[in-house]
């Protein structure tokens, strides 16, 4: 994948944010900054300034949504992608009006999750993405 900006993933299982790492670094994504919830996450964007935030939506303390609009009023422009394993439409919506750039299924097949990263990648920076990657082998 053509992009070499630097990502954010926030989540508060620590087994979810280890396998989307991986999946990042093995689709050639050199800087990930990690996040366990929405208020570290607002203190590792203002220092770190990611080019992408993967969010997800079931948080304790601070949810996803919330952390979502918080981020998008230090900057309107910041690329939120929210991750979630329970989707519903009302969520999907509320997410899409605060400004998310697309909504994944983390429990999805690793392809199907390093295709919709890639998409979205592609779609908001304008990079040169090829076909999602096959998974890594063990």
């Amino acid at each position: 994948m053509n992009f070499n900006g630097s990502i954010m993933l926030v989540d508060d299982e620590a087994h979810i944010r280890t396998f989307i790492s991986l999946l990042l670094r093995h689709l050639g994504v050199k800087r990930v900054f990690e996040a366990k919830n929405g208020s570290e996450a607002l203190e590792v964007y203002e220092r770190e300034k990611p080019d992408l935030v993967l969010l997800d939506v079931n948080m304790p303390m601070m949810d996803g949504i919330e952390t979502l609009r918080a981020l998008k009023r230090i900057n309107p422009d910041c690329v939120v992608v929210m991750l979630t394993s329970l989707a519903n439409r009302q969520t999907v919506d509320e997410s899409a009006t605060h400004g998310a750039a697309n909504y994944i299924r983390k429990d999805a097949p690793f392809e199907e999750i390093g295709r919709a990263l890639a998409e979205t990648i592609d779609t908001c920076f304008e990079s040169d993405v090829p076909d999602a990657p096959p998974p890594p082998q063990p």
